[in-house]
């Protein structure tokens, strides 16, 4: 048994199945777990799909998933249904059961699934969460669903929530932002996400292994902008990608990949990886320069650098990997000053909440102002470390200007030997400081940069 809940009645559905358990019913309960977990306990959905699943057999996981990750994007739209099909609000014992009548919901809405097996699995699903006595309700709300389908859909038409599927303060922030842009953001941030491949340079030309692709039957395009990017045109799983695990590719969206462009690092260089993990920039970094830098990359949690140094053994990448805070860097790596510095900072991922859906629940305004603070506390003390003539390349996946460029301005008003260089680009969106990618539904991730150099005082 691998989780237990105290006080709220969900259990390890795996507890409660037998061999004559109807198919599908584990993985349906496997995903409320997983919608209860994020939404009723905080926990964040990456911490959550790297814990023991109830349903272990491979062959059940896309769909626990596909479930998960639908429920949270959709989470408006289905609390507004599940609210008109309750009498009364559930009480707090019983979220868990709740939870998976909104798995049920969102499988008869977005899913193609027949409805009665939908509605035969979740129902059983009820039992392997400990609530026998709860099946019928869920059987009872889930048919009602079926019978008034339209015009329950209709009641909830013109909900803010249902209709944007985001929360009330993200929406103002955005419309405050992007007065322009904030509706195709929001369109784009609940879309699925394309899946874009970095080829490694070292081991494979980009013509070489699309050919590559090819051949095993999976289509794909160059990006534009993007040396060394290609965007499949539907999701693989990594162990079907071509010499995957021989480090010919890696899975990087074609926002986070123009990092390694704009540090522009050169073969020799001291580099600076201020906030490594998990290590798919510092990679590209390498990658670029035919793996020729002293590059240091750095992170303040221990277990996110072993994903770093597993991913720079898999392409056959050299740096020195260290734990340390890049708000009070200390150590002899801090010695000698860097040419160039990645400050990849921590922010509100608001520009890669279609990967992370859970991001619009589980964060709240009053993180920004918060966040900001960090942000600018690891800039003013990583910028001591760069070099004169040297370039910091300050990074973020949100699309809050207080993260962008007011972050940006407040720090060149502080530090007189910091000058502005421009992205010479046609992409993304022009910003007072810095430029701003937004998510496009077959393009890239949001994603915030800005090139800071040292001059003489």
């Amino acid at each position: 048994m691998h989780d237990t809940w105290t006080g709220c009645g969900l259990v390890d559905p795996g507890q409660h199945a037998s061999p004559g358990t109807p198919a599908g019913a584990e993985a349906r309960a496997a995903a409320a777990l997983n919608l209860h977990r994020v939404r009723d306990q905080g926990q964040s959905l990456t911490r959550v799909l790297q814990q023991p699943q109830a349903a272990r057999a491979p062959a059940d996981q896309p769909l626990i998933q596909e479930m998960t990750y639908g429920a949270l994007r959709l989470l408006p739209r289905l609390e507004a249904l599940a609210g008109r099909l309750l009498n009364r609000p559930v009480k707090k014992s019983d979220r868990d059961l709740e939870a998976l009548i909104l798995i049920g919901l969102y499988q008869l809405i977005a899913m193609k699934i027949p409805a009665h097996a939908a509605v035969s699995a979740t129902v059983d699903a009820s039992r392997l969460l400990g609530k026998p006595d709860k099946a019928p309700l869920v059987n009872a709300l889930l048919r009602r669903f079926l019978r008034e389908r339209e015009t329950l859909l209709a009641e909830i038409e013109h909900e803010p929530g249902a209709r944007w599927l985001f929360p009330d303060w993200l929406l103002t922030r955005l419309r405050r932002d992007w007065p322009e842009d904030w509706e195709r953001i929001v369109d784009a941030s609940n879309a699925r996400p394309p899946m874009a491949l970095r080829v490694n340079r070292l081991r494979a030309s980009l013509s070489d292994y699309a050919d590559q692709l090819a051949a095993a039957g999976i289509a794909a395009r160059p990006v534009p902008g993007c040396e060394m990017g290609l965007i499949l045109d539907r999701p693989h799983a990594t162990r079907d990608l071509p010499g995957f695990e021989r480090g010919l590719v890696s899975v990087q969206d074609s926002g986070a990949q123009l990092a390694a462009h704009w540090l522009d690092a050169t073969p020799g260089q001291r580099v600076l990886d201020a906030c490594a993990a998990p290590g798919g920039k510092t990679a590209a970094i390498l990658e670029r320069a035919d793996n020729a830098l002293d590059l240091i990359a750095i992170d303040s949690d221990a277990s996110r650098l072993d994903t770093v140094r597993a991913t720079l053994d898999r392409l056959g990448l050299t740096a020195s990997v260290i734990q340390a805070d890049a708000a009070a860097p200390q150590g002899t790596w801090t010695e000698r000053p860097f040419d160039r510095i990645l400050l990849d900072v921590p922010c509100s991922a608001t520009g890669v909440i279609r990967r992370h859906p859970d991001i619009k629940w589980l964060r709240r305004d009053r993180d920004i102002p918060e966040l900001a603070a960090t942000q600018a506390a690891m800039l003013d003390a990583i910028w001591p470390l760069l070099a004169p003539g040297g370039r910091l390349l300050y990074a973020t996946c949100s699309l809050l200007a207080e993260e962008n460029h007011e972050q940006i301005a407040a720090f060149l008003s502080r530090q007189p030997e910091a000058r502005e260089r421009d992205l010479p680009t046609a992409s993304g969106q022009t910003c007072p400081r810095g430029r701003q990618w937004l998510p496009t539904p077959d393009g890239s991730d949001g994603f915030y940069y800005a090139i800071i150099e040292r001059v003489s005082a």
